[in-house]
């Protein structure tokens, strides 16, 4: 269980003795010796939120901000910093010299994402600890104690993250299951869908991938965001943010080496369904869940192999995605597979299955795998029936 951090914690914690302790004092994994060493340093009193900041702050090393204090939740729960420093530029680009609120601001990362591409910004949250933690890592940042549901700004450009697991862990999909809730949230800023009330705030929202985007009409652009591969976000555009013009849906592909993608509902879509070609190319999740599947074939010149199937085919695959250069392929069965693959001595495999009923952990035993070599098997359905791609095993980069 996560350690409960106190106000009387991060108050320890941002003392010169605090500070001295954390930046002198390195956990070795051993649990009992580095409590045992905590306590020798701080004492019995502030041994505890010695050791959890330094094992937080370890976790945190490389993708969020070093010398920070963290709660576990506000860690795990933290924006990676590519994604946030994204919509920090793109809200940046339409404020307009407007106050931008974070109204969820945790223990800061949003605001100081924002802080670097804005002026007017501040920051609120409802939790007096993670409060005081992200008063000392941005000093000078403007923060409150705040309710979301009664943002302390007029006029201004909201931006929140509610919380999406319950406080026993338990994944929440729906607005009203949120904290705060989302439902609520939108009604108290006038994007509810009724005439009564009136626009006060421009509102953005991170919130999660899986969402059914129709319980919230009021989002004028649904932007699923990926980093590196993994879809981390659907974030949700007011009307005032966007013109009644711009897309209605996007795909942001970002990656921590290169030049990332993206894909609209107004990009061309038009591409064939053929047989398989040499590569079969899985696109980015984030295209999948906008729907932007057709969009992403008809720029990189592909087709699909099936209307309602992601993957797509095409002679070359686009640089930096999944793709599996096909060896051959045929009708699934597993008698006609299990031949295959050991005519091709294969004793390793990778079983991806689309649009049926296969378990790959269930099949891999039954494949009776033999060999040196190692495979990729896509198992899909294709119009009506069900076939099987013996890949090679490298990915394209």
């Amino acid at each position: 269980m996560a350690y409960g951090f106190s106000a009387a914690d991060v108050a320890f914690l941002t003392t010169a003795a605090g500070r001295a302790a954390l930046e002198a004092f390195a956990p070795s994994g051993d649990r009992l010796a580095d409590v045992a060493a905590a306590r020798r340093r701080v004492g019995d009193e502030h041994a505890a939120a010695l050791l959890e900041t330094a094992l937080l702050r370890a976790r945190a090393r490389g993708r969020l901000p070093d010398g920070w204090l963290w709660t576990a939740d506000a860690l795990e729960q933290a924006t990676a910093l590519p994604v946030a420093e994204h919509r920090a530029r793109r809200i940046a680009a339409v404020a307009g010299g407007r106050v931008v609120h974070d109204v969820t601001c945790s223990v800061g990362v949003e605001v100081a994402t924002l802080s670097a591409v804005l002026d007017r910004v501040v920051g609120s949250d409802l939790d007096p600890v993670r409060l005081a933690m992200a008063r000392a890592n941005l000093p000078g940042a403007r923060l409150v104690r705040a309710d979301a549901l009664a943002p302390v700004t007029r006029d201004s450009i909201l931006v929140a993250d509610p919380a999406r697991r319950t406080a026993s862990g338990r994944r929440v999909r729906r607005p009203s299951e949120m904290a705060p809730r989302l439902d609520l949230l939108c009604q108290h800023c006038g994007h509810a869908d009724t005439e009564r009330h009136r626009r006060r705030h421009d509102l953005v929202v991170s919130t999660a991938p899986g969402l059914d985007f129709g319980l919230v009409p009021w989002a004028r652009e649904v932007e699923l965001v990926s980093l590196d591969g993994r879809v981390r976000e659907a974030a949700l555009w007011s009307a005032g943010l966007v013109p009644d013009d711009a897309p209605r849906r996007r795909a942001t592909v970002l990656r921590t080496a290169g030049e990332g993608d993206e894909l609209t509902d107004l990009d061309d879509d038009t591409c064939p369904v053929t047989d398989v070609d040499a590569w079969l190319v899985d696109p980015d999740g984030a295209v999948v869940r906008a729907g932007l599947v057709r969009h992403y074939a008809a720029r990189h010149g592909l087709a699909q192999l099936d209307p309602h199937l992601a993957y797509l085919t095409g002679p070359r695959p686009p640089s930096g995605i999944r793709a599996f250069r096909v060896l051959e392929h045929g009708p699934y069965g597993e008698k006609a597979l299990r031949q295959t693959l050991r005519r091709r001595e294969v004793g390793r495999v990778e079983i991806l299955v689309r649009g049926l009923d296969v378990e790959p952990d269930r099949l891999r035993p039954r494949l009776k795998l033999a060999g040196p070599n190692a495979a990729t098997v896509v198992l899909a359905r294709v119009g009506r029936g069900a076939q099987a791609y013996v890949c090679d095993a490298l990915v394209s980069t």
